[in-house]
């Protein structure tokens, strides 16, 4: 079958303790639990009654409690008016002017960070006339890095007075037009007259270039109103497919939600049926919030109901029912980016079915700090209870090592990566799942920033072994987002991997005009079904300059091959870049339909999730937006699909010797087409390393004429189950010890479209 397949104050301190032991203590009883990697769990043991403690309260606490005595210069990001604060101190006392001077700019650099605008403009002015007064020729060498902020500020302000007060479905979209252009007027005009002077003098100065065609489309200008010299051509920002308009439904539907980088699951959360969203921010403040799906095209929040209040926090959030009780929990990652600041605890939240959630860290053994966004859930021991990877960023902030928590089903886990073998120390920004040799036990990819990659092979007796570099799967060295999926339908995983190296907008400009970069190009690598893979990004058509940071896949139109879209950015507030979005032709290449879909966006793109919210068979397109500075805030988007002419299927499996979440089941369905048979393949998982897509698995069929059969071979039972009488168009239940699947009817709605 494997072949047929395809192979801390006191009572801080006190709360702080509490946690600290209570996880210890029940983390060492759990390690007395062993557990056979080949058994069945066919009558679990009891959980343990710590397990399900409600910690919500004391968690709360704690976060707080850590957020109040950060220090502010061991932050690099969010407490930047604490830090302006400091600057402007330091600038008051300094000795000299020119010492004063360096030390406003960065006191205006970081005003303009925190979001106070205003106030940056006015000290970047202050600046301009005191270089002047004490020494023109520092001027003179100095005038281009500060008018380049000044221009940024000036943008900013035009975006808070513009896109962050009236939120229009056209806002921020590349190239801006419509409801896009900006009705105040008066920041991006500053900034256009600014750029033009910097170009005057800095002709070659991409950067430049670039936030002037930008201010341009926000003020309507473009491409007629940009000098033709420094005039970007619009044919750069064409696409290469017609995908159809996918318009940005968020306000219309109540949710365009303002705020930070943070992460998102869409899954069914309280058992209706319906997909909710879950969204979460970096910030301290930042309450992880819960909305639920009313089935007729609005939402209602629901996190005071759910039980959620306290939760602040998490750059990055994942899903899946680690206890096997059929209700979807939830693990809440915190400290990326943070370095030596980052002693917030991860948390993971239990679903109690009810509607509510419990805190449940401490009591399961999770209780750990570090800087992280990077975990993915898998069954690395086959016994049918889900186990958690966590990754870490080790850097200058100290020694992180990853942890693999090895699930005692019992609702603990146990940290196993010594003796596993993947303790592995770097700088870790994601982490996927897959069984990319078709052996039945999933492998571990973790891409490293600066550093090579690694490819953790499950050797299935419990250790891991790294197989990257004969897997040829190291690169890029600076990388960021990554995800496994079979992008040509052949059956076996195929592995993709962002590159990021920030070093400004000018290499983004540079790569669309087609001139030499010096960031890090993605890299698509095709599996050759022996154990190692190609490097075929070049004949994909993705040897592009994306900056990558949110990244998920999915459907846009239904053709049954997987398409994907990238959320973009860094922290600097000058990086105005498209988020970008590739449809896959044919399993073949990859076309840029970033325009043709309005995907577009030029805030900062964190978390990425396909799903089909509104039950129509086709997949719509989340993305939680905001960048890493406490004022880069956004506007979270949802992209409507517009609906295509092919079929499709949805399947929402539940495992019963395998994990209930039937992550890592592999599906096969085989339609007929006007040319033959076709067989198109998914596996169970929420997709990409940063952004949750639902469990149920959504599936396209292109043009089949009839659906001939469903194939699912599930890990733990090593069970093909083949399905026959499913039609097209239908969602279905399919359980792992069941024969038939079970029809489900999900209540369809439209989209309520907005200007």
């Amino acid at each position: 079958m494997q072949e047929e397949w395809a192979k801390t104050s006191k009572r801080k301190r006190t709360v702080f303790w509490r946690f600290w032991v209570g996880g210890c203590l029940l983390t060492l009883l759990a390690g007395c639990h062993t557990v056979s990697p080949s058994a069945v769990p066919v009558t679990p043991p009891a959980i343990n009654p710590a397990a399900r403690r409600d910690g919500t309260r004391e968690m709360a606490e704690l976060l707080q409690s850590v957020a109040k005595t950060t220090d502010p210069q061991a932050m690099p990001i969010l407490v930047n008016a604490e830090r302006a604060r400091m600057l402007k101190i330091e600038m008051e006392s300094a000795p000299d002017k020119s010492i004063q001077a360096e030390t406003r700019l960065k006191y205006a650099i970081e005003l303009l960070n925190a979001g106070d605008t205003e106030t940056a403009i006015a000290e970047f002015d202050r600046l301009e006339a005191q270089l002047i007064s004490i020494s023109p020729g520092f001027w003179k060498a100095n005038r281009h890095r500060v008018r380049v902020w000044q221009a940024t500020a000036y943008m900013r302000l035009a975006e808070q007075q513009n896109c962050c007060t009236t939120n229009t479905s056209q806002a921020c979209l590349l190239p801006i037009r419509g409801t896009g252009i900006h009705s105040k007027i008066a920041g991006s005009t500053h900034a256009m007259q600014i750029l033009e002077e910097v170009l005057k003098e800095s002709p070659d100065d991409l950067e430049a270039r670039w936030l002037l065609n930008i201010a341009a489309m926000t003020l309507g200008r473009y491409p007629e109103g940009v000098p033709a010299a420094w005039r970007i051509p619009p044919k750069v920002f064409q696409s290469d497919y017609d995908i159809k308009r996918f318009p940005n439904v968020a306000s219309a539907i109540g949710l365009n939600l303002l705020g930070r980088s943070g992460g998102c699951v869409i899954d069914d959360l309280d058992g209706d049926g319906n997909l909710d969203i879950l969204v979460s921010g970096i910030g301290f403040q930042d309450q992880i919030r819960f909305f639920h799906n009313n089935a007729d095209g609005t939402f209602t929040e629901r996190t005071r109901e759910a039980g959620l209040l306290g939760e602040t926090g998490g750059l990055n959030l994942i899903q899946a029912d680690y206890d096997n009780d059929g209700h979807t929990d939830i693990f809440v990652l915190r400290g990326g980016w943070m370095a030596k600041a980052a002693r917030f605890p991860c948390s993971l939240l239990r679903n109690n079915g009810d509607g509510t959630f419990s805190d449940v860290t401490a009591g399961a053994g999770l209780m750990r700090t570090g800087p992280t966004q990077a975990a993915v859930w898998l069954d690395y021991n086959n016994d049918g209870w889900l186990d958690l990877f966590v990754a870490f960023e080790s850097g200058p902030g100290g020694t992180h090592p990853c942890a693999l928590y090895r699930n005692n089903r019992d609702g603990t886990f146990t940290d196993v990566a010594h003796q596993a073998g993947v303790d592995f120390v770097g700088f870790v920004k994601g982490v996927v799942s897959a069984d990319y040799d078709n052996d039945g036990y999933p492998d571990l990819f973790l891409s490293v920033m600066g550093g090579r990659n690694v490819l953790f092979h499950n050797n299935r007796d419990g250790t891991f072994t790294n197989v990257a570099e004969k897997a040829g799967v190291t690169n890029p060295i600076a990388s960021f987002s990554c995800f496994f999926f079979d992008y040509d339908n052949d059956g076996w995983p195929d592995l993709f991997v962002v590159g990021y190296k920030p070093r400004g907008v000018e290499n983004i400009a540079a790569d669309y005009l087609g001139l030499p970069t010096l960031c890090e190009y993605p890299c698509l690598y095709h599996n050759n079904h022996d154990g190692t893979f190609t490097d075929v990004t070049t004949a994909a058509h993705l040897h592009k300059i994306i900056q990558g940071m949110g990244i998920n896949y999915g459907d846009l139109d239904n053709d049954g091959y997987l398409d994907f879209y990238v959320g973009t950015g860094d922290t600097d507030l000058s990086t105005l870049i498209p988020n970008r979005m590739f449809r896959n032709a044919d399993g073949r290449f990859f076309q840029e339909v970033t325009t043709s879909g309005d995907f577009g966006h030029l805030q900062k793109g964190h978390a990425i999730a396909f799903a089909d919210i509104n039950n129509d068979g086709q997949q719509d397109v989340f993305a939680q937006m905001g960048g890493a500075f406490y004022g880069d805030t956004a506007y979270t988007a949802l992209f409507a699909n517009p609906g295509h002419d092919n079929h499709w299927l949805t399947l929402k499996l539940e495992g019963v010797q395998t994990n209930r979440s039937a992550i890592g089941a592999r599906i096969k369905v085989t339609v007929r087409t006007a040319t033959g048979l076709r067989d198109i393949y998914k596996t169970v998982s929420t997709g990409g390393s940063f952004g949750s897509g639902p469990l149920r698995q959504e599936i396209g069929l292109g043009k089949a004429l009839e659906l001939i059969k469903v194939e699912i071979d599930w890990p733990v039972s090593r069970k093909v189950q083949i399905l026959q009488g499913v039609a097209m168009d239908r969602a279905y239940q399919v359980k792992e010890d069941q024969d038939q699947a079970i029809p489900l009817n999900l209540k369809k709605f439209s989209w309520p479209l907005s200007p």
